[in-house]
């Protein structure tokens, strides 16, 4: 499980690798993605996107965009090759089994971006090996009602087609620019208000934070 990272502002710095990579991002403009879109591109790595291109779909005019689906439209990924590619939009399985099936014969390395929502509740501490959900429909798509136990799925999917190339980010609660959930700086804000504040317990319930700029910095 990725380690905690800090909430102050994390340190840029270019990152460098020994040549520079293709790296294709299935999504990219969400919350995740346009850090990660940017480390690589600091880091001077080509990069490619695929999506619908539905939403914010001018962030990033210099990068090369793919329009598709994950449904069932993925044409334009056909006969392209890529070192990586970061996978931050699988949430069903069978999404993420069509993508890993087409690109595994060109891809070179397949990183999914999980969740800590994976392991079974009520246990006193998590780490990689700790038991995992079990979805009780393999066939459901119902995301909403079932999201830590589709991602178990998805997980299964990758390790199937990228038996010994992939890397899965099973991260907690990702805080940072752009988080459209604002379930870390609600705190901030509404302690800043001051007066009597309803807080969740109990006091010593470890939570778990990961800045997504220090997620995008491992990830690359």
């Amino acid at each position: 499980m990725l380690a905690a990272g800090y909430l102050g502002a994390p340190q840029l710095r270019t990152l460098t690798t020994r040549a520079p990579l293709r790296v294709l991002i299935l999504g990219g403009t969400g919350f995740i993605g346009p850090h990660m879109v940017r480390r690589a591109i600091t880091a001077g790595h080509q990069v490619t996107l695929f999506n619908r291109g539905k939403s914010k779909a001018d962030l990033f005019p210099e990068v090369e965009t793919l329009l598709g689906d994950r449904d069932g439209k993925l044409d334009a990924l056909k006969g392209r090759t890529w070192d990586v590619v970061i996978d931050n939009s699988g949430y069903v399985p069978r999404h993420v089994r069509d993508s890993v099936q087409l690109l595994a014969p060109n891809v070179g390395h397949y990183v999914f971006v999980s969740t800590g929502s994976v392991y079974k509740f009520g246990e006193p501490k998590y780490d990689e090996d700790s038991p995992l959900l079990k979805a009780p429909d393999p066939a459901s798509e119902e995301v909403e009602k079932y999201y830590g136990e589709l991602k178990v799925l998805c997980e299964e999917a990758v390790r199937a087609g990228y038996p010994e190339r992939h890397t899965i980010l099973r991260l907690h609660i990702v805080a940072g620019p752009g988080d459209p959930t604002h379930r870390f700086t609600y705190w901030v804000a509404r302690i800043a208000q001051g007066g009597e504040i309803l807080a969740p317990g109990p006091r010593e319930q470890p939570v778990q934070h990961i800045d997504v700029r220090d997620l995008a910095n491992f990830a690359l």
